[in-house]
């Protein structure tokens, strides 16, 4: 009698290795939980420099038409150049709103919302330690404000260069000087900061973001009525009667009339008085003084701007992880 021997059992075959995650550890975890936010930003600055760049070829062929540089400036349809100008300053007073957003949107409820959820107290007990959460929180939350609006910015200060004419010449009181060069990171940077520090405080993330919006508004509306001391404006001293100051290529500050002595007056004085002249005269009102920034004031003027800005940051940075060490989540 033979026996048969048992059929072997049918073994399963071996599972595929899963394919590798090039993110690990709370690299991962951050860009999964953020993950709304990383593709938000990677398409404004995708799709902010493509229209940067239409808009840049668009002005190119308007200066070809009209010869520049071998043509000067002034010859091209001042239409055109108002329209152009318009087109330039407006996409850089877009752009100068997008700190805003960064503080209000990334910055407060990057803590603020992991409370209310009760992340905060998960992630604490698990093998990672809270400081070293936070920091990398903390490192996320600015990288990507610093890598979105630094790209943005450098498209758009190209535009500005490339513009030749076209640009607008009022530099410091439209959206470029905000917009572009260090300005723009520093001030994304600095409300992002404050966000993150409001919201740690308040633990509620729409309480923070009302609170961010506010107090990144008003520190806003303060770097705009500021900006003018950032550094000292030239004076250009020229004959009454002759001929006027060359301005349009710089930012005027203020204009008076003065003396031989450099006693300064009002620009309306004697304007309106019967007999002008005899007026100026009699006050020894021989010049007409214009106040004002050149174009190569603009670099200074905008690192200035941003390392005052930067310091703020790193105040409110510093401020919260020194409080997150003691402070209960």
């Amino acid at each position: 009698m033979t026996t048969s021997s048992p059929a072997p059992a049918a073994t399963r075959p071996a599972a595929a290795p899963g394919r590798p995650r090039r993110l690990r550890g709370l690299a991962w975890l951050l860009a999964r939980r953020h993950r709304t936010a990383l593709v938000l930003c990677a398409a404004a600055t995708v799709l902010g420099s493509a229209w940067m760049l239409y808009q840049r070829a668009v002005m190119l062929d308007v200066l070809h038409a009209a010869h520049w540089p071998a043509v000067p400036g002034d010859s091209i349809d001042p239409l055109v150049r108002n329209r152009a100008a318009e087109e330039l300053n407006s996409f850089g007073n877009a752009l100068a709103y997008l700190p805003l957003l960064f503080g209000v949107f990334l910055g407060a409820p990057l803590i603020a919302a992991d409370r209310e959820e009760g992340t905060a107290r998960l992630v604490t007990t698990q093998s990672v330690p809270r400081g070293r959460w936070l920091r990398w929180k903390l490192g996320f939350a600015l990288a990507l404000a610093a890598v979105t609006t630094g790209v943005l910015g450098l498209v758009y200060g190209w535009w500005w260069r490339s513009a030749g004419p076209l640009a607008a010449a009022d530099w410091l009181n439209g959206g470029l000087f905000a917009s572009s060069g260090p300005v723009l990171v520093a001030t994304a940077l600095f409300t992002t900061s404050l966000g993150i520090a409001v919201g740690a405080l308040l633990r509620r993330a729409v309480p923070a973001m009302a609170l961010t919006f506010l107090l990144s508004g008003m520190a806003l509306f303060a770097c705009d009525v500021l900006k003018d001391g950032l550094a000292t404006p030239r004076r250009l001293v020229t004959p009454i009667g002759g001929p006027p100051p060359r301005t349009w290529d710089v930012v005027q500050v203020d204009q008076w009339v003065g003396t031989a002595s450099g006693r300064l007056y009002g620009w309306s004085t004697c304007v309106h008085d019967a007999s002008p002249d005899s007026c100026r005269a009699s006050l020894g009102i021989v010049n007409q003084v214009a106040e004002y920034f050149g174009q190569d004031q603009m670099a200074g003027m905008q690192w200035t701007a941003a390392g005052i800005l930067l310091g703020l940051a790193a105040v409110l940075v510093g401020a919260f992880l020194g409080w997150s060490r003691k402070g209960a989540l």
